[in-house]
């Protein structure tokens, strides 16, 4: 679908936002504004990262966004983003993307129709500047999950599928992370000497911040992955604790009745009148000897 935002008769350049155009949309827009093939078939490959590219008489832009409806387990590049293609030239910016995007409708609105929008650069800018508001969005979310997963580790509310969402939390984090990272090379050229001016600056600075966020994010969940493990191990051992007090309670009680099971002829204990009693006082002596052994070293 090819939906023109604006057109060259009433601002000052054209813009063209196609979504999820037809083989023939796509072909009549790639000769009618003389588009080189090799930026179409980067635009194709739905995996393709970030970048920014002179292709002779425009530039060509591949920027990706977070995706606004990501699955609760999505951890790939694909999942957690989609791909906004954008074409520029003097007179003409050419948006491409598959999904819907609200970002058209929004720049035109507060930039455009207010008569902020004074070239295709300052164009360009804006579009970039809404793809990074995506992400904000999306940092804020990440910050409430990682506040959930710390709040049941802490509270010992853990549930079957806790480390498992730890570890789609942490992935989506590091994606997210790597995606704003290889993004850099495209604010660096927007806001070039040459261009540079207080829009420009502000992009600049939103990535700044957005790179700042969620590399304070990516430290978090190191640490709360750390936490996790480090808790798990602390339970453990306190089982483990368990387990060896009961064994030592149990130890020298074992070793009496092994005593005098083995059934030899010559034990002169068996036959005693008062020979049951005294050892079963000896072996309640024994373990309440052993609890306030235990009790006094602080074990209990």
């Amino acid at each position: 679908m090819i939906q023109t935002v604006t057109d060259k008769f009433k601002y000052p350049f054209e813009w063209l936002d196609i979504m999820e155009p037809s083989d023939e949309e796509l072909k009549s827009v790639t000769e009618k504004y003389d588009l080189h093939e090799s930026s179409i078939n980067d635009w194709l490959q739905i995996d393709h990262l970030p970048k920014y590219e002179d292709v002779g008489s425009y530039t060509f832009i591949i920027f990706r966004i977070h995706a606004e409806n990501a699955a609760s387990e999505a951890d790939t590049v694909t999942e957690l983003t989609d791909k906004v293609a954008i074409f520029m030239n003097a007179k003409t910016v050419i948006t491409l993307h598959k999904k819907q995007w609200s970002g058209p409708e929004s720049i035109k609105k507060n930039q455009i129709d207010q008569h902020e929008c004074k070239n295709t650069h300052h164009l360009v800018n804006e579009i970039i500047k809404s793809c990074l508001a995506t992400y904000e969005v999306s940092s804020a979310k990440l910050t409430r999950d990682i506040e959930y997963y710390e709040e049941n580790m802490f509270l010992k509310n853990r549930k079957p599928s806790l480390l498992e969402g730890l570890y789609y939390l942490r992935r989506k984090v590091e994606v997210t992370r790597r995606i704003i990272m290889l993004s850099h090379d495209i604010i660096e050229k927007m806001d070039a000497p040459t261009h540079s001016n207080t829009f420009t600056r502000d992009t600049r600075d939103l990535y700044v911040r957005l790179t700042n966020i969620y590399d304070t994010l990516f430290e978090n969940m190191n640490q709360l992955v750390m936490i996790y493990f480090s808790i798990s191990s602390q339970r453990t051992n306190e089982i483990v604790r368990v387990l060896t007090v009961f064994s030592v309670f149990f130890m020298p009680l074992t070793f009496i009745v092994g005593i005098y099971g083995m059934n030899f002829d010559f034990m002169p204990e068996l036959r005693l009148r008062l020979g049951y009693p005294a050892v079963m006082i000896l072996m309640g002596a024994i373990t309440f000897g052993i609890y306030v052994w235990f009790k006094r070293r602080g074990w209990l």
